[in-house]
C-alpha cells in the first residue's frame, strides 16, 4: 500500500473526489448476513477513506451515504441506516475536530427524521471552524431534486425581479445548487461493479473522470483509493480540447510549463 501511495504525485491531486459508496448489502449476503450487517461494516471504510483523503491533502470528499429513492427500500433497513447514522455521527465528531475536518450536507433535510437532523446540525455546528479537508455527506440526495430546487429558486428570483432571464448563465444555475460553495468533482469513484451514475451530481460531473470498481464498499480502503487516484492521474483531460491543444496550453508564452488549473475550465477549479 504504501508503495502506491508513494506513486501519486501531489502536485496532480483532484481537488474533489466524489465517491458512490455501493455494494453493502450484496457484501453482508454474500456472507449470508442481513444487508444491515453491511451497512455497519461499511463505516470502516468511511472512515478509513476520509483518513487517506486527509493524509493526502485532498480538498473535498463527497459521499453519497442516502438517496431519495432510498427512501423506497423495507422500513426495517431506513430505520436501522438512521440510527446508524447518527450513531456514526455522534462517535465520529470528536475524530474530525481532532483532523481539522468540516462536515457538511446536502440533500432533502426535511426527509430526515427529527433526531437525525439534530444530530448532523450540531455535528455541522460543531467541525464548522475546521480548515482542513471538507466531507460533503449526500442524505437524502438526488441530483434531480437538486436540479428542481435550483430551478424553482432561480424562477422566485426572476418573478420578484432579483434576476434578469436574459442574464442567466452557467454560473447563475450553478449559485443555486447544492454544491455552490464547493468545486466540481474531479475524480468520481463507483464500488461493486455496477456502472452508472444513479442520479448523483449529474450536473457536477460533467467534466470528472469516472472510475468503476468492482470492489464493495465495505472491503474499499486506502489501496483501492490510491489505485483510484493513479488511474486518474495518468488519464489526460481535454475538456473538449484536441491533445495537441492541451499540450500547447501546458506550455505557456515564455516557455515554462503551466499548473494544470491554467488550463481547467473555471467551473471545475
Amino acid at each position: 500500500m504504501d508503495e502506491l501511495k508513494e506513486k501519486i504525485d501531489l502536485k496532480k491531486l483532484p481537488s474533489h473526489i466524489a465517491i458512490i459508496m455501493d455494494g453493502n448489502g450484496r457484501w453482508a449476503q454474500e456472507k449470508g448476513q442481513d444487508r444491515l450487517f453491511g451497512h455497519f461494516h461499511g463505516v470502516e471504510s468511511v472512515r478509513d477513506i476520509v483518513e487517506g483523503c486527509a493524509e493526502l491533502g485532498i480538498g473535498y470528499l463527497t459521499l453519497y451515504a442516502f438517496s431519495t429513492e432510498n427512501w423506497d427500500r423495507p422500513a426495517y433497513e431506513v430505520t436501522g441506516l438512521m440510527e446508524l447514522l447518527v450513531e456514526t455521527i455522534r462517535n465520529e465528531v470528536g475524530t474530525l475536530n481532532k483532523n481539522n475536518i468540516r462536515l457538511h450536507v446536502i440533500g432533502d433535510m426535511t426527509m430526515l427524521p427529527e433526531y437525525a437532523r439534530n444530530e448532523l446540525n450540531e455535528a455541522l455546528e460543531l467541525t464548522a471552524a475546521n480548515t482542513g479537508l471538507n466531507l460533503v455527506m449526500a442524505l437524502s440526495y438526488s441530483s434531480r431534486w437538486e436540479l428542481t430546487e435550483a430551478v424553482k429558486s432561480l424562477a422566485q428570483d426572476v418573478r420578484a425581479g432579483k434576476l434578469d432571464p436574459a442574464a442567466i448563465t452557467q454560473d447563475t444555475l450553478q449559485q443555486y445548487l447544492s454544491t455552490k460553495d464547493f468545486p466540481d468533482p474531479e475524480l468520481m469513484i463507483r464500488t461493486s461493479g455496477e456502472y452508472r451514475i444513479s442520479n448523483f451530481l449529474l450536473y457536477q460531473l460533467a467534466y470528472a473522470e469516472l472510475y468503476f470498481t468492482g470492489v464493495r464498499w465495505p472491503d474499499f480502503r486506502k489501496k483501492n483509493l490510491y489505485e483510484a487516484i493513479l488511474d486518474f492521474q495518468g488519464r489526460e483531460r481535454r475538456f473538449g480540447k484536441t491533445s495537441a491543444q492541451i499540450q500547447q496550453d501546458l506550455i505557456s508564452p515564455e516557455g515554462t510549463p503551466k499548473t494544470p488549473e491554467a488550463f481547467c475550465p473555471k467551473d471545475n477549479r
